[in-house]
């Protein structure tokens, strides 16, 4: 497995002008806000979206000072919908540190988060860059459809396979595959190429979530434990839709029983981790998400072969063996 920094290598440069470039497009002159802003800047993750951006425009040609607006465009947009989600999930934590609701409660979050969306949409206005605004703006809308059909099953309890990988490649591909479009955007007009990378986006982005629903089974640690957060929070994602698939009726109600009750007793959310563990989940999730893995790598192949492709297909590698 290759390491972040050969990953990186590419790009390096402009990643580290591009943290300078984040920070003034995001800030404000309000100073509740910018206190705010700082305290997310000192949490921020490992830009993944901006890599992609970047790797996918030095893969086509180049790198311009529009590939920085596509870039910040993106880590707005991400960051924007991080803050939102925490709300939507009352989550309180985030990177190992508080949320945004957690310390400045509801009303803020969302308005904060509004904020960051609206900074996204404004630089591309103001610079004329209308076909990114039509990319992010399509994103939007398809994050938003992703988590109000997950939110109206986790209330039934009625997914199947298809609807699934319809929230998933909405939810989270949509985003990847956007940071992927934008980049080629960015250094040329030829939609084909545009239209192909954003499908690489998609099968890389739908191998990420289940590189993540895949985490929720597995133990943390030496000594840990898996979190299975997700049956908390009545999803079910792949590895326990294979398990009820091939559960009688019977069985399948009983399940669907324990996962309704939303469950905060740790003893019962085990077992059902160690069922799902038992009869295969993990290794058929594994099998799907190496699957879109694969599809997005040979999608790549056939561009040609540069510094930027080959580090862009380490990167995809890294979506489906990274450790958290």
């Amino acid at each position: 497995m290759a390491s972040a920094d050969t990953i990186k290598a590419p790009i390096s440069k402009e990643l580290n002008e591009f943290e300078d470039y984040f920070k003034t497009t995001i800030q404000s002159d309000i100073p509740l806000l910018s206190v705010i802003i700082n305290y997310i800047l000192r949490k921020k993750g490992k830009q993944m979206r901006p890599m992609f951006v970047f790797l996918a425009a030095k893969m086509n040609g180049g790198f311009n000072e529009t590939t920085y607006m596509a870039a910040s465009s993106i880590e707005l947009l991400h960051t924007a919908t991080l803050v939102h989600d925490d709300v939507v999930d009352e989550s309180y934590e985030r990177r190992g540190s508080f949320s945004i609701n957690a310390l400045w409660k509801n009303k803020l979050a969302v308005l904060v988060g509004d904020y960051i969306l609206a900074k996204g949409l404004l630089i591309n206005i103001d610079n004329q860059n209308y076909q990114f605004l039509q990319l992010i703006s399509r994103s939007v809308k398809d994050m938003s459809e992703g988590e109000i059909l997950q939110m109206r099953k986790s209330r039934k309890l009625d997914i199947d396979h298809d609807t699934y990988f319809e929230i998933i490649r909405k939810k989270t591909a949509s985003l990847i595959a956007t940071s992927l479009a934008i980049g080629a955007a960015s250094v040329t007009t030829d939609q084909d190429v545009i239209e192909r990378m954003f499908e690489i986006g998609i099968y890389a982005g739908i191998a990420f979530q289940i590189k993540d629903d895949i985490f929720d089974y597995q133990a943390k640690g030496i000594l840990g434990k898996p979190t299975g957060n997700d049956i908390k929070e009545k999803k079910i994602t792949l590895p326990l839709l294979y398990v009820l698939g091939k559960a009688d009726e019977k069985e399948k109600r009983r399940i669907l029983h324990e996962v309704k009750k939303k469950h905060k007793n740790t003893a019962k959310v085990q077992e059902l981790v160690n069922l799902v563990v038992e009869r295969g989940g993990l290794e058929y999730a594994t099998a799907q998400m190496n699957h879109y893995r694969d599809q997005a790598i040979s999608k790549l192949l056939e561009f040609p072969e540069n510094d930027a492709r080959n580090a862009l297909v380490e990167l995809v590698n890294y979506v489906t063996t990274r450790r958290k």
